[in-house]
């Protein structure tokens, strides 16, 4: 069970100011990683970093924009000069926005997501991959996708292709660079109670959304810890180009 261990290792996760980001960086920081927090919010970040710390671990704010490629190369000059690098990347950054129709969707509700989900994941990959081959160090990615890569669903379509081409993505990354022994997987959630969709699933339409997932309930944040640490670890020594499905069963639901 060692092989789960992040002793000695320094882990970036974007989109760690809440959330799904916040809780995966607790998580890692339990593991032995030194943790770089990095989004946009500041007093959030340093919130989440003192909550780590109080809890003896290591971590440390990074202000990060995956949107605007200055701020991520600014995060990484700094990554590289005042942490000595990063040795696991989790790309967690991402940005949904209210269901609407494919006709109703219009260009920024487009491109708010297709620039955070999928552009921003590339932008951070192509910064941390140019910093490991540099060096000629080792490296992990773990894009954090989503089960709509995966298979489709209504009133989404900009975060669904989104997601569809952080598959993509990961699998084109992990062919590439697997010379470099840089590995790249991608980590699948389906439904997860938190802040952002906790007042919908309270209503009797969130009810039976939930009960239309064939384990017939939402997933616990922790139930991603163990399939996360096994991608970010060297327990997945033997996998790259991989997508872990979590999601009680409603990727392979039968229509």
């Amino acid at each position: 069970m060692n092989a789960f261990r992040l002793d000695n290792k320094t882990v970036l996760v974007t989109g760690a100011s809440s959330g799904l980001g916040a809780h995966i960086a607790k998580v890692l920081a339990r593991q032995g990683a030194k943790v770089l927090l990095a989004a946009r919010r500041g007093p959030q970040l340093a919130e989440q970093v003192d909550a780590i710390r109080k809890a003896g671990g290591d971590a440390a704010a990074l202000s990060m924009d995956v949107t605007k490629p200055d701020s991520v190369e600014q995060a990484f000059a700094e990554i590289e000069t005042e942490h000595g690098g990063i040795d696991v990347l989790i790309s967690n950054a991402g940005v949904a926005t209210e269901p609407r129709k494919f006709i109703d969707t219009d260009e920024d509700a487009w491109q708010f997501q297709l620039q955070t989900n999928l552009s921003g994941a590339w932008r951070v990959a192509r910064a941390a991959t140019q910093q490991w081959i540099a060096s000629s160090r080792p490296g992990v990615v773990v894009n954090v996708g989503s089960i709509y890569g995966l298979r489709t669903g209504v009133l989404k379509v900009a975060y669904n292709v989104s997601k569809a081409g952080v598959v993509q993505l990961t699998r084109s990354m992990a062919m590439e660079l697997v010379r470099h022994n840089i590995r790249v997987n991608c980590l699948c959630p389906g439904w997860f109670l938190t802040a952002i969709n906790a007042d919908y699933f309270a209503t009797e339409s969130g009810a039976r959304y939930e009960k239309s997932i064939p384990m017939g309930r939402l997933g616990r944040l922790e139930e991603l810890d163990g399939p996360l640490l096994l991608l970010a670890s060297d327990a997945s020594s033997y996998m790259t180009g991989a997508e872990l499905v979590v999601d009680g069963g409603m990727v392979h639901k039968a229509i």
